[in-house]
């Protein structure tokens, strides 16, 4: 049986959050996080969990409908140093970083102590093989039991049924979805209730766990500056992405800590029970 779609209030009601520029970001950590994604994927709760950065942040700013996808999930956790800062400035000093390539791991660690079976849905096929070899080699008894890099053109009705079905027909109680900001979110959005599994979303966990793209040194991203080294390594990819994002971030979470921005328009959405 499929499990219920539950508001985040019931799945987290003693998680703190705090609006950042509308999108709105739960402080928590590491071991807090683990657990309640685990707790919850034992509950049969249907939901996801999302991880912040700015790209995230100013998609959710300039779009109301993502930015609705975004607040309808279980958890938002700050993926990267600007928000954890924004947080601080808001009040939240102890705030920490969630990053979601960690988080993944952090997750795969309980999960194989609670025996819960895991999916992985997203990447390339060459990623997929070795997000799982790197999976096995550091949690020996972790439960693999779906493993899927979907086609990147648009799913046909059947072929999103025949999905479904696949992952529910595997057993599976956490999810991790690597399909990339802001697809993944839609994606798990759309499938809160179909799928019986609890859904992550990791971006690019799936490449970095794989060794296919290098993650920055600790150093650098403690520093915030995670950004320059990921530009330096995809500079095409990602080079719009920071252009336009970064800037506007800055300046319009300014204007919110000095109360002049303009609250943004938000989506009417059913909330979930």
């Amino acid at each position: 049986m499929l499990g219920r779609p539950m508001s985040r209030a019931a799945l987290s009601s003693t998680s703190e959050r705090l609006s950042i520029l509308g999108m709105q970001v739960a402080p928590t950590s590491y071991a807090q996080a683990a657990a309640w994604c685990c707790e919850w994927s034992q509950r049969d709760a249907a939901g996801y969990i999302c991880a912040a950065n700015v790209h995230m942040c100013m998609e959710a700013w300039d779009s109301g409908e993502f930015r609705a996808v975004v607040n309808a999930a279980a958890l938002v956790t700050p993926d990267g140093m600007p928000l954890v800062w924004a947080l601080r400035l808001l009040g939240c000093g102890q705030a920490q970083r969630v990053y979601g390539p960690t988080l993944m791991l952090e997750v795969c660690a309980e999960a194989e102590r609670r025996g819960i079976p895991i999916g992985l849905h997203g990447g390339t096929a060459a990623a997929l093989v070795g997000i799982q070899t790197a999976l096995v080699g550091r949690f020996p008894a972790l439960r693999i039991v779906y493993a899927v890099s979907p086609p990147f053109s648009v799913p046909t009705a059947q072929e999103d049924a025949d999905t479904v079905a696949r992952i529910n027909a595997s057993g599976c109680r956490l999810l991790f979805v690597g399909l990339g900001c802001p697809k993944q979110e839609r994606w798990m959005a759309a499938h809160q209730g179909r799928v019986a599994p609890l859904m992550l979303g990791v971006g690019a966990a799936f490449a970095f766990h794989a060794g296919q793209v290098a993650q920055a040194p600790a150093l650098v991203q403690r520093i915030g500056m995670e950004w320059a080294f990921r530009l330096a390594m995809e500079p095409q990819r990602l080079w719009k992405r920071y252009a336009l994002h970064n800037p506007r971030f800055v300046l319009l979470f300014a204007l919110q800590l000095l109360g002049v921005l303009p609250r943004p328009r938000w989506v009417a959405r059913t909330k979930a029970t």
